[in-house]
């Protein structure tokens, strides 16, 4: 395994993080311990939750995921994990959060409510990265930094972090810290994959120049770049087959984004070419997302111990010039297929 550090942060963290969003919902508490085992004993150190999972989320359900994580790491020497873990964004974001009655903001109030619920479920006394799950179009970025600033420096908090962000909002906020003296952003965790390469067109520079750590998730795409789901196929017990029958319209959507004919179509594409190169197409995909210098850590999801045989390995691979050449003409060839 190997271990880099976020940003200008001091968290040194492995290069391959484990996202916990499927434990409660996908994965009873016997299968995420024994997830969590097996990422832990391979060199894992660093593990990323929310206080609105499991996904989808629901309110019954939210809070579970930190649960059961934080059951997990109550016999665990404490400095040695990286926990990561996210408010949830502002009502007025992509969707409204079933938490605090759907009235969320990134204010005082409901960061200061999210954070000791989830010290509460987590079992511990900080964490190590605290990250805006969504951004807030309504509060002032200046007021969203000032707590998330005062957390830090009580000591429930050592770093904050952005997600689900854009170019403008990243910049904004790392110069909003600057000049106001307050904790800035050290990550961003946003989709990024082989058949989500947007970040590239604009985002990545601010990454490069400020030195902030890009944490993709969704490597595999949802899994889709495993090579598991294939036109008209049988897609029972997949994720999008479950998205696809949800009432949530949001949820169907994500199925359209995800596993529409053009991503399937490149999907395969991506999966020759890794077996040319005797690589499993859930290893490529993740080493795919290691490959860039503002990448310190990319976060691979589970619902059972076996599929970590192929992820953590990305960990230690390096893909060959050759290979790379041969992904991004795919991607010339079917640009965007995610939108």
């Amino acid at each position: 395994m190997k271990y880099n550090y976020i940003g200008k942060s001091g968290l040194r963290v492995s290069n391959i993080c484990m996202g916990t969003m499927t434990f409660g919902k996908k994965c009873d508490k016997k299968t995420s311990f024994a997830i969590l085992d097996k990422a832990y004993e391979n060199g894992v150190n660093f593990f990323d939750t929310a206080e609105i999972y499991p996904v989808p989320p629901t309110a019954e359900t939210y809070g579970i995921t930190e649960e059961i994580f934080g059951e997990w790491m109550a016999d665990k020497p404490r400095d040695s994990i990286i926990v990561a873990t996210k408010v949830a964004g502002a009502a007025n974001g992509w969707f409204v959060p079933p938490v605090r009655h759907g009235l969320t903001a990134i204010d005082a109030f409901h960061v200061n409510t999210a954070i000791e619920g989830s010290l509460r479920r987590l079992k511990t006394d900080y964490i190590d990265l605290y990250q805006v799950h969504w951004p807030d179009m309504i509060v002032p970025i200046e007021e969203s930094l000032e707590v998330l600033d005062a957390l830090v420096r009580s000591s429930k908090v050592r770093y904050v972090g952005a997600s689900n962000e854009n170019a403008y909002g990243l910049t904004k906020a790392l110069m909003t810290s600057h000049y106001e003296g307050f904790k800035r952003y050290e990550s961003i965790q946003n989709n990024f994959s082989m058949l989500n390469r947007r970040f590239l067109d604009e985002i990545a520079v601010v990454c490069r120049k400020e030195q902030v750590g890009l944490l993709p998730f969704s490597p595999l795409a949802g899994g889709v770049l495993s090579g598991k789901y294939v036109s008209d196929g049988d897609w029972k017990g997949f994720r999008y087959e479950d998205y696809r029958t949800n009432p949530d319209p949001r949820m169907q959507a994500q199925t359209q984004r995800f596993a529409n004919d053009r991503s399937l179509a490149a999907a395969q594409r991506y999966a020759e070419i890794a077996r040319k190169y005797g690589l499993a197409p859930a290893t490529m995909a993740a080493a795919w997302t290691l490959s860039f210098d503002f990448v310190p850590s990319t976060i691979i999801g589970a619902t059972s111990p076996v599929q970590l045989d192929e992820t953590l390995i990305a960990s230690e691979t390096v893909l060959p010039p050759e290979l790379m050449d041969e992904c991004d003409s795919v991607n010339r060839e079917i640009l965007y297929p995610m939108g």
